[in-house]
């Protein structure tokens, strides 16, 4: 779906970055590691222990074993690029959603942790601007999808927090397909909004894989669960998964 890109930087706007809070930090390399090739750098530990996951040479994703005192569920968070995470923390604030941590500098810039007024969370991020996003090589993150009960009504407020309205249309859109609200950047589809009322509101990381049956298969070897299964998309053949600690995630691959 989407072309490669040379690294991944602060786009903002969009998201363009995600972050997975795990247990056990071991267990979650061992786990993703093998399922999508991943190799691992350390990270900043400032919060706990962290790992960067790398393809291809590029840091694509997180993966941070909060200190104890940190309680969260085992889930992916979806980082926004934003030019002034502190004005967007004001934005979340005063449009009705819930600003949980931050904004707190670390060594890539300054980020926060949110929700939205319906129960979804996701990150902030102001750090080093670019003008890319994803990559589309297996293993990278490939297409985030808020699923919410009124996607019309999300739409409304990231708007408003991440200054959707008056963005330059040469580089950044919106628009509906697929029955989706869109964003598009640079030219690309790179996350959508759309209606799931059987779920609780949260944005899905859809990373990329070369066969999602074989990769499905794999994940449940691997100690995870297929949640939904392999199916035809309008971007590619989806399964929806579960990792060895009860973390959710999706997987994208090419069509039959």
């Amino acid at each position: 779906m989407l072309e490669r890109t040379a690294t991944v930087r602060c786009v903002p706007a969009v998201p363009c970055w995600v972050g997975l809070t795990t247990r056990d930090l071991a267990v979650a390399q061992d786990f993703y590691g093998p399922l999508l090739g991943w190799e691992f750098r350390p990270g900043p530990d400032r919060w706990g222990r962290y790992a960067r996951a790398v393809v291809d040479g590029v840091e694509i994703a997180g993966l941070g074993e909060p200190d104890a005192g940190w309680e969260r569920p085992v889930a992916w968070t979806t980082y926004f690029g934003i030019e002034s995470a502190d004005r967007a923390a004001d934005g979340v604030r005063e449009r009705g959603g819930t600003l949980a941590v931050g904004p707190l500098a670390f060594d890539a810039g300054r980020i926060a942790l949110a929700a939205d007024p319906f129960g979804a969370t996701f990150g902030i991020w102001e750090g080093e601007v670019g003008a890319e996003t994803w990559m589309s090589e297996p293993g990278a993150p490939v297409w985030i999808e808020l699923r919410t009960a009124d996607p019309f009504a999300a739409a409304l407020f990231y708007g408003e927090v991440f200054r959707w309205d008056g963005r330059d249309p040469r580089h950044f859109e919106v628009r509906y397909e697929h029955e989706r609200v869109v964003l598009r950047s640079e030219g690309r589809s790179v996350a959508g909004l759309r209606t799931a009322k059987d779920l609780a509101p949260h944005w899905e990381v859809f990373f990329s894989v070369a066969d999602a049956d074989a990769a499905a298969r794999r994940a449940a070897a691997l100690g995870g669960r297929v949640l939904d299964g392999v199916v035809e998309s309008p971007y590619g053949r989806v399964a929806r998964l579960e990792d060895a600690e009860g973390g959710h995630f999706s997987i994208l691959g090419p069509s039959s």
